[in-house]
């Protein structure tokens, strides 16, 4: 079986396998992300989360956080309030934390050079930390992600250790990153439309691709600005410049693993 044969063999089988999630079902925020993405034949998503607020309650042994072996006090998708958090402490017995989890998105590629148009799009969008990697089966993975997630530990053995003021606080930088989760959501939905519709016309084209391969030597990096830079503002850049959090970008990082 050839490789492009495989892939959409992995792909419907993927697709037709049920949601195991806790939730059971795609988050709002991204659901038209992920069906764009599956609609595609060069592309299929296996696992996606939106971006949340959790409070876990973990073991009594120390601040480690398994979110296997916890108990989920409150999961949201939405901001959140300090009231809500407060009540979800009274039913913690641990070691009770509060986390920000960003947007995550895994991928399977039909070819690697389809998974380097998402990635170029992703670390443009703010999703520095996003990679590529390629199992020794052929399967070529990408994984959407970036750093600016929140861990804070909140009570002890079933103790409240800070005050409500300062969980008050937590919750205000709880959800401006949530917001500004959503912002790079909708930024690499939007370029990544505007993106492959151009892949689309130009491989329509066949003079065009032909007349763009025959310069691609000299002009490979400007060619890269054009197709995905035009889709980020000169604010936006100038916001993903100052953005602290995703100070260490990355390039593709290809891992021989399996899968």
């Amino acid at each position: 079986m050839d490789r492009i044969a495989e892939f959409r063999k992995w792909k419907v089988q993927c697709l037709s396998k049920a949601d195991l999630s806790r939730k059971g079902s795609v988050d709002e925020d991204v659901v038209e992300l992920v069906q764009f993405l599956n609609m595609r034949d060069e592309f299929f998503t296996t696992s996606s989360c939106a971006g949340r607020i959790l409070l876990l309650d973990g073991g009594i042994n120390g601040f480690e956080v398994q979110k296997q072996n916890c108990c989920w006090l409150l999961v949201t998708h939405k901001p959140c309030v300090k009231d809500d958090v407060i009540v979800a402490l009274k039913k913690a017995n641990g070691d009770a934390t509060l986390k920000f989890e960003p947007f995550v998105l895994h991928v399977q590629c039909r070819q690697l050079q389809d998974a380097q148009i998402l990635h170029s799009v992703a670390i443009d969008s703010g999703f520095r930390n996003s990679g590529i990697t390629v199992g020794k089966r052929g399967k070529t993975m990408l994984a959407v992600r970036s750093t600016h997630g929140l861990e804070v530990p909140l009570s002890h053995k079933g103790k409240l250790m800070v005050t409500e003021e300062y969980i008050d606080f937590l919750l205000n930088v709880a959800n401006q990153k949530m917001e500004e989760n959503k912002k790079r959501i909708e930024r690499f939905y939007n370029c990544l439309q505007h993106v492959l519709e151009r892949e689309t016309m130009t491989n329509l084209h066949p003079k065009i691709k032909e007349k763009n391969n025959s310069s691609y030597t000299h002009k490979k990096q400007r060619n890269q600005e054009k197709a995905h830079g035009q889709c980020i503002t000169k604010e936006n850049d100038k916001e993903l410049e100052n953005d602290d959090d995703d100070d260490l970008g990355i390039n593709i990082t290809i891992f021989p693993e399996d899968y």
